[in-house]
């Protein structure tokens, strides 16, 4: 099978997933209070007793096998989830509020804490904009999407919670809205690439499972459909393969290493995120009006060889384990990958801007302040040839400006963990004594979409 399908299987399957069957999300009973804290050192050591405890709290027959993973949403609670409310509340005041609702999608919602902290943040801070609030969960956990409903339905009764997969999403959503993808992309199936030394033709991987259970990686000429889209994706956006791009990389020294005996004749692998890929199409059909928020890892320390290349591991002894290779036992090991954020942004935005047929279902409705851009065309060229060379996209027909004039939504910009947080969150709560700070400390390695 594809390198992509094993993936998926290995971390979804509803028999034997590492999600289905093994993952907890480590949640603290109360929020830290991090005020308290004198420094880092203490704050690392409440960390880890809190771990201690969620251990011995939990059914000792489900140690063995379970594996616990700790989230900013979680370890940063409530503040983290306010950032976020705080990022989306402010766009929504200044480009919708009081003609549309305040609408929001989120994928992969874990125990729903987010959720309950960003409407708990709206309903005290901002209760008109919390009133025209609808928060719908895409979640395709039932046994996730069951805590959900007992967490957020008592408290927040406009909570929607869809038991599904996001990419079985059929029905058009033609209002605009804010979608979440919140440490949710780094488990999306990735495929394999190498290219080969001579002509540097693309090659797909592949895993082969024998009748006696071995595991092993096979190459072939890339001809996957998908993966054929996200090379087409990234060469109309200038973005090369790592391997190409780097400076190491020389024609001629690959030439001469091709003629060495039993010397390898392709490069080492590249990891192509082609399920976000998929869904970023998805969000360009289904949900034409959306604002996306994301965030995720940019770099991941013990990684297996390779390029963007994931981190394979397991934990045992409560100890975290990794793996030097993919292929492994399914369902046992949790498979988490970097995103290069910039290179994304650039497909993403490539993809948003791609003419929708008239044969999709794509849903079109024109904004309460309008009536139709198709009269205002000519007057968004009159003074320039390319009006939204800073930094906009082009109009949808339909949505005006105040002016009465089309306008495009903003392109996406990439934010470190920190410049994000600084920006949205109230960091003095989560100050250390010290003057540290964990929440901008923390995550390093992890950037931001919006």
């Amino acid at each position: 099978m594809l390198v992509r399908d094993f993936i998926q299987d290995s971390l979804y399957n509803p028999n034997y997933g590492y999600f289905s069957k093994r993952a907890e999300i480590f949640s603290p009973v109360e929020s830290i209070n991090f005020n308290e804290i004198a420094e880092a050192a203490e704050f690392d050591a409440t960390v880890a007793r809190l771990y201690r405890e969620y251990d011995e709290s939990s059914d000792p027959r489900d140690i063995a096998g379970r594996q616990v993973w700790h989230t900013p949403t979680e370890l940063f609670k409530p503040y983290y989830g306010q950032a976020i409310a705080q990022c989306l509340v402010s766009e929504y005041l200044l480009k919708y509020y009081p003609y549309e609702d305040l609408v929001i999608y989120e994928i992969g919602a874990g125990n729903g804490t987010l959720a309950l902290n960003v409407l708990d943040f709206l309903r005290e801070h901002y209760p008109d904009a919390y009133d025209r609030t609808q928060y719908h969960i895409v979640e395709i956990s039932p046994r996730l999407a069951e805590r959900q409903r007992k967490l957020l339905l008592p408290r927040h009764p406009m909570v929607k919670i869809n038991n599904q997969d996001i990419f079985s999403w059929s029905s058009p959503v033609a209002m605009p809205c804010y979608f979440l993808a919140i440490e949710v992309v780094d488990n999306f199936a990735h495929d394999a690439l190498r290219y080969s030394l001579n002509g540097l033709k693309p090659y797909q991987g592949l895993i082969a499972i024998s009748s006696n259970g071995n595991i092993q990686e096979a190459w072939e000429p890339a001809q996957d459909p998908l993966i054929l889209k996200y090379l087409a994706y990234r060469n109309l956006t200038k973005h090369k393969a790592p391997q190409i791009a780097s400076s190491r990389f020389q024609p001629y020294l690959y030439q001469l290493r091709r003629l060495l005996p039993f010397a390898p004749n392709l490069t080492e692998p590249e990891y192509i995120p082609t399920k976000l890929m998929t869904l970023f199409e998805l969000l360009a059909q289904k949900f034409p009006l959306h604002r996306l928020l994301l965030t995720d890892f940019y770099h991941l320390p013990d990684s297996v060889p390779g390029y963007n290349a994931p981190v394979v591991q397991t934990r045992l002894k409560n100890v975290m384990v990794p793996c030097s290779t993919l292929a492994v036992q399914p369902g046992y090991f949790d498979i988490f990958f970097p995103t290069s954020f910039e290179t994304m942004r650039d497909i993403y935005e490539a993809i948003l801007s791609r003419p929708i047929s008239a044969s999709t279902d794509r849903a079109s409705r024109p904004s309460p302040m309008s009536t139709s851009a198709l009269p205002y065309r000519l007057g968004t060229e009159f003074f320039t040839s390319n009006p939204f060379r800073s930094g906009r996209r082009n109009p949808l027909d339909g949505i005006t400006s105040t002016s009465g004039l089309p306008v495009g939504q903003r392109r996406s910009s990439v934010y470190t963990h920190r410049e994000f947080m600084e920006k949205y969150a109230t960091v003095s709560s989560t100050q250390l004594q010290s003057g540290e700070n964990p929440m901008l400390d923390f995550y390093q390695n992890v950037k931001f979409l919006f």
